[in-house]
């Protein structure tokens, strides 16, 4: 009797231990992400040092605690300060972190606006993340944005919705704009939140994702490359002015003096950092933009008051040069029109125009585009950058950042120099680099021991990395 009874009985019923673990699996993905929110906005870890590396399986207890604990800093942590740390840290480079972090959000029953623009900026990050970089450069349509998309949003219908038909009809105005001042004559930023807004339940469709994410991204470029133009005519109107004797500004519309030096002027230039670091709407934007607007209107003055119309001839090309048409022809040429001409032709590159080159080819690009390697051109070499390192250049500041910036440039100078001289066999601009670069690493090594006694891990890793390519660039070219 028992036996049947046994038989009976049949198999205890299962846990389903498999969505189980890949729940925790997601949320081991977004931890870190989560760790480093917390530090930075000074919030309560309830999880002792020795605990932060979460196990491959857990128990009940801890599954529980790291999920109440995401929760609560969901309801605490805003759009911005997520953008913020994201395009500010190598944590930006994590796909599946990015991908875990937007699949969390997309899963929750209940989601408010905070959700909702929390999602619509991680979609854009993941984009720029994860697109091939030729992307950047080309119009991009609904199906390349499913195809990177995938991963996240599945197979995805790419046929246009009626209700985002004023998006679209703002991405065919974007391709006419020359001058940021033709964006800001527009109103962009908020016609595409309230789109958004309008959407309701309907912005999480697959497809609707896929217009907002193609929309953002291309607001975004555009904003950069605008910003790139403006800011090449006014250094091109500072050379001017300096070659012609001119040795300071009235920057009165900027909001400085009647005679302000050209070195203050182009260092203004120099630093100028993007408005999308901080929350920051269509008002707070255009108040950004319009100041770079008045120092070009101001330097542009000068030039047309000392030289007449001298500017005029040569301002269309070089800013035409930093904008995508250009950037096409350019790639589109043939080998012999663009990389014939022998180095040696070129003169010597200095520190400072050097670090002009780098900087002038990254910002050309989205600052969300967050990719793990970036190759720049400098003379006859290409320049492997990581992530952090056009993060220096394009987002961050401080002193972490110029110790990047100048291990970037000096490893750029070697580089540069070495290909320069197994042309022409001169070595004469390859000396010249290689004495920089050693003070460099000198100095780049005394900076990665501060870092690590201020026990500031992520500075001194960056670093440490930076400065072995910097090494390793020197002892090939000490070969030669």
């Amino acid at each position: 009797m028992s036996k049947l009874t046994t038989l009976n009985l049949g198999a205890p019923p299962r846990i389903d231990t498999s969505r189980q673990q890949m729940h925790w699996d997601e949320l081991r993905s977004v931890f870190p992400i989560y760790l480093a929110l917390a530090k930075h906005l000074q919030l309560e870890i309830p999880f002792p040092q020795n605990q932060r590396v979460l196990p491959e399986k857990a128990e009940v207890q801890l599954h529980n605690q790291v999920q109440t604990w995401l929760d609560v800093m969901d309801s605490q942590v805003q759009v911005h300060q997520l953008r913020h740390l994201l395009q500010m840290t190598t944590l930006n480079a994590s796909e599946s972190g990015l991908r875990a972090l937007i699949m969390r959000h997309l899963r929750k029953n209940s989601k408010n606006n905070t959700d909702r623009d929390k999602i619509d900026f991680l979609l854009v990050q993941y984009f720029a993340l994860c697109a091939p970089p030729k992307i950047y450069h080309k119009q991009i349509e609904l199906s390349d944005v499913a195809h990177v998309m995938k991963p996240v949003l599945g197979d995805t219908d790419c046929t246009p919705l009626s209700w985002c038909e004023p998006l679209e009809k703002m991405i065919v105005t974007l391709r006419t704009f020359r001058s940021l001042r033709d964006m800001l004559k527009t109103s962009f930023i908020e016609q595409g939140r309230r789109v958004k807004e309008g959407a309701g339940g309907m912005f999480y469709d697959p497809s609707s994702l896929l217009a907002f994410i193609r929309f953002n991204f291309l607001v975004r470029r555009t904003l950069i490359e605008l910003m790139h133009a403006d800011l090449i005519a006014i250094r091109a109107g500072l050379t001017h002015l300096e070659n012609a004797g001119i040795r300071t500004v009235g920057c009165v519309a900027y909001g400085l003096s009647a005679t302000e030096p050209i070195g203050s002027i182009r260092q203004i230039a120099d630093d100028w950092k993007q408005p999308f670091q901080k929350e920051y709407n269509e008002r707070s934007v255009n108040q950004v933009f319009e100041k770079l607007l008045a120092l070009r209107s101001d330097v542009e003055k000068a030039v047309e008051k000392a030289l007449g119309k001298q500017l005029e001839n040569s301002k269309p090309r070089e800013v035409a040069e930093s904008l995508p048409a250009a950037r096409e022809t350019a790639a589109a040429a043939k080998p012999s029109e663009t990389e014939s001409k022998p180095e040696s032709s070129n003169p010597a590159l200095d520190f400072e125009t050097c670090m002009e080159q780098v900087w002038e080819q990254l910002i050309s690009a989205p600052p969300s585009r967050g990719r793990s390697m970036t190759t720049v051109r400098i003379g006859g070499a290409r320049l492997l950058m990581s992530s952090w390192e056009v993060a220096a250049f394009v987002s961050e500041d401080g002193p972490a950042a110029e110790d990047l910036r100048r291990a970037v440039v000096a490893r750029a100078l070697v580089t540069s120099a070495l290909e320069s001289a197994k042309e022409s066999g001169n070595a004469t601009a390859l000396d010249r680099a290689l004495s920089i670069a050693r003070v460099e690493v000198t100095r780049l090594q005394e900076r990665v021991e501060v870092a690590k006694q201020e026990k500031d891990t992520e500075a001194a890793v960056n670093l440490g990395i930076s400065t072995k390519r910097l090494l390793s660039a020197l002892d090939e070219a000490e070969k030669l």
